[in-house]
């Protein structure tokens, strides 16, 4: 009976121990971190996954607002051109989309995630697309390096037999350069 008393009460100072240290070391490490606003200016490539559109290229802006050392939202807008072969005309487009960005490993490496709108500007083609857009990426201070892929669900392409059908996708490298506001 004497044993079982002691193991109890070497398990309660146990824990105790074990919760009074761990709470230590949590108000220890916690830090402050200074939320706030950056701007990335970038380049895109890629490449579009249906007839008639083969290559795309744009520039856009990101402003970034960090709610963490880990995450942020995002707001990105600019232009992209997906290019056709033969007499078909080019589509061009300003895409609006917001995100949510959450840094995964080192706090460079990064998935994020973007929803919004793709607004044909040219050749007198007026179609407004849903645009979602799920990425991976690399950021350092000043560098963002972002494989994306966009789905653009209302744009018209052509199907395998002849027909016209709606919704594509692309692939897209995105080179920037990022700085504090």
């Amino acid at each position: 009976m004497k044993t079982k008393t002691s193991i109890k009460i070497l398990l309660v100072l146990t824990i105790s121990l074990f919760v009074t240290s761990n709470s230590f070391a949590q108000e220890t490490e916690t830090k402050n971190y200074d939320q706030g606003f950056k701007l990335g200016i970038g380049i895109n490539g890629g490449y579009a996954f249906a007839d008639p559109y083969k290559l795309a290229l744009g520039a856009d802006a990101r402003l970034q607002y960090d709610l963490s050392k880990r995450y942020s939202i995002t707001l990105t807008s600019g232009f992209t051109n997906l290019f056709v072969d033969g007499k078909d005309n080019d589509l061009g487009f300003i895409p609006v989309k917001a995100g949510f960005k959450a840094f995964v490993w080192e706090d460079q490496f990064y998935v994020m995630g973007e929803a919004g709108a793709a607004f044909a500007v040219t050749n007198n083609y007026d179609k407004t697309s849903l645009l979602l857009s799920p990425s991976i990426g690399y950021a350092t201070k000043h560098i963002d390096l972002s494989l994306r892929y966009e789905h653009y669900s209302d744009f018209v392409k052509l199907n395998s037999n002849g027909t016209t059908g709606i919704g594509f996708g692309q692939i897209a490298l995105r080179v920037a350069y990022g700085f504090d506001l």
